[in-house]
C-alpha cells in the first residue's frame, strides 16, 4: 500500500463532495462540500487548496456509470471535471466506478435519523468517503493503484 494522503472527489451538478485519507491510506474521512462552479473554476481552486493543506499525493474522482456500466450525462460531467483537475495538478488523478455511492450515503444517513433534504451537503461528503474507501480497499487487495488514470491530453487510460 502506497503512503500519502489521497482526496476523494464526488462530482455532482450542484456540489462536489470531498474526502481524504490518512497518510497510511487506511481510512477515508469527510472533509468538505464545495459548491460547484458554473463559470470559472472556483471549485477546482478550492479542491487544490484542500490538496495543498493536506499534502495530497493523488485524487480519486468518482465515475458515475449507469447500472449496466454505460455512460450517462453525469459520466460525461465527471469526466470533464476530472480532465480539468488533471490539467491543473502535478499529481495523478484517477477515476473509479462509483455506482450506488450516493444511494449508500443516503441510506447511511437515514439509518442515523437524518433526512435527505436537510443533509444534501453531508451526503456528498459521505459519497466521497465511500468511493475513496472503496479505492483504498481495491489497492490494498490488488497491490495496484485503483481505477483509471486521467491523462489531461488523452482522457482515461490504464497504467
Amino acid at each position: 500500500m502506497r503512503s500519502g494522503v489521497r482526496l476523494g472527489i464526488d462530482v455532482g451538478k450542484a456540489r462536489v463532495g470531498v474526502a481524504r485519507t490518512d497518510f497510511h491510506g487506511i481510512l477515508a474521512t469527510p472533509v468538505e462540500t464545495v459548491p460547484r462552479s458554473t463559470t470559472g473554476s472556483a471549485d477546482i481552486q478550492r479542491i487544490l487548496a484542500i490538496a495543498a493543506e493536506t499534502d495530497a499525493i493523488e485524487f480519486v474522482v468518482g465515475l458515475p456509470l449507469s447500472m449496466s456500466g454505460g455512460s450517462t450525462p453525469s459520466t460525461d460531467d465527471a469526466n470533464a471535471f476530472a480532465l480539468q483537475l488533471a490539467a491543473a495538478v502535478d499529481h495523478p488523478v484517477r477515476m473509479i466506478d462509483e455506482r450506488l455511492t450516493t444511494v449508500s450515503a443516503q441510506a447511511a444517513l437515514h439509518r442515523t435519523g437524518k433526512n435527505t433534504k436537510n443533509s444534501r451537503s453531508v451526503i456528498d461528503q459521505v459519497a466521497a468517503v465511500i468511493l475513496l474507501q472503496h479505492a483504498l480497499d481495491v489497492e490494498r487487495s490488488s497491490g495496484n493503484p485503483p481505477g483509471l488514470l486521467v491523462d489531461p491530453n488523452q482522457g482515461l487510460t490504464r497504467d
